[in-house]
């Protein structure tokens, strides 16, 4: 989980390179729940799909305003079969810091 300052304006590009984005900033706790549970057929069907091991990798962008969205998806992770955090370091950084202009 990284923070973030605003809503990722490179989505479609992260989509477009085989990995999905999936964007939490501006919802509740239940619509984030929703998301989070619809968007893992998505990927379990994409992985699937794909070849042995049947891994994809997803981003999921929380925000940075009181933390709520970022424990509910670290919790979601937690109880979700299949579902794991990538090691520290394996997403560099400056994929998620973004420059207000």
């Amino acid at each position: 989980l990284y923070k973030t300052t605003k809503p990722s304006a490179s989505s479609q590009h992260h989509n477009s390179c085989g990995a999905s984005t999936l964007d939490l900033h501006g919802c509740t706790t239940k619509e984030a729940l929703v998301k989070l549970d619809e968007s893992l057929e998505v990927w379990v069907d994409a992985a699937m799909q794909g070849s042995y091991p049947f891994v994809i990798p997803a981003t999921i962008v929380c925000g940075c305003g009181s933390q709520i969205l970022s424990e509910t998806v670290e919790k979601w992770i937690k109880a979700t079969r299949n579902v794991c955090n990538a090691p520290k370091n394996s997403i560099p950084r400056s994929k998620f810091i973004h420059v207000i202009q």
